[in-house]
């Protein structure tokens, strides 16, 4: 059995030729950068190889990093029950941002794509009921978006929020 601190970074690294990055900055687990083009490979590299054997998808984050870009980022967060390891993936998206979906591979990415969606408007392309899960179908915006005002948009529910945009930058309400 392989030892938790032998995690073969190097055989990840090897096997994506170029195609994923190591993150410097993380030092509690190990941490890959992927483009949304390579996402599912590396998923399902994770998954089905005798060395990593990544059988839970524990969690999906969105980040806005509004007004930089690329403005969005995935976390995603994988755990091998067998061999108790963790491993980080970090995916940069661009605006509006679009990725494929995972739910082929872990039923439980589900959930997470569909509240990465309702909060932040990431597009899970290939997801089978992509459709808000917190906000009602209605609703206009992204509420974890920078940009989104705190009080949110002026209506007869709101009367102290702010005015809606004239012109929008991105999607506003269900874009499905």
């Amino acid at each position: 059995m392989i030892m938790p601190s032998q995690f073969p970074l190097n055989k990840l690294i090897d096997n994506f030729n170029g195609r994923i990055s190591i993150d410097p900055n993380v030092i509690d687990m190990p941490c890959v950068i992927v483009s949304p083009q390579n996402l599912v490979e590396l998923c399902l590299f994770l998954r089905d190889d005798d060395a990593f054997k990544f059988n839970f998808m524990a969690d999906i984050g969105g980040i806005d990093f509004y007004p930089d870009t690329p403005r969005y980022q995935l976390v995603y967060h994988l755990y091998s029950i067998s061999l108790g390891w963790r491993v980080r993936i970090k995916c940069p998206l661009d605006d509006p941002p679009k990725v494929p979906t995972i739910t082929h591979l872990w039923t439980t990415a589900n959930w997470h794509e569909r509240e990465a969606y309702d909060m932040f408007g990431i597009v899970f392309e290939g997801h089978p009921d992509l459709r808000r899960i917190y906000m009602w179908q209605n609703f206009e915006g992204w509420p974890m978006r920078r940009d989104f005002p705190l009080r949110g948009y002026k209506d007869k529910y709101n009367p102290f929020g702010e005015e809606r945009p004239t012109t929008t930058q991105g999607p506003v309400g269900d874009i499905l």
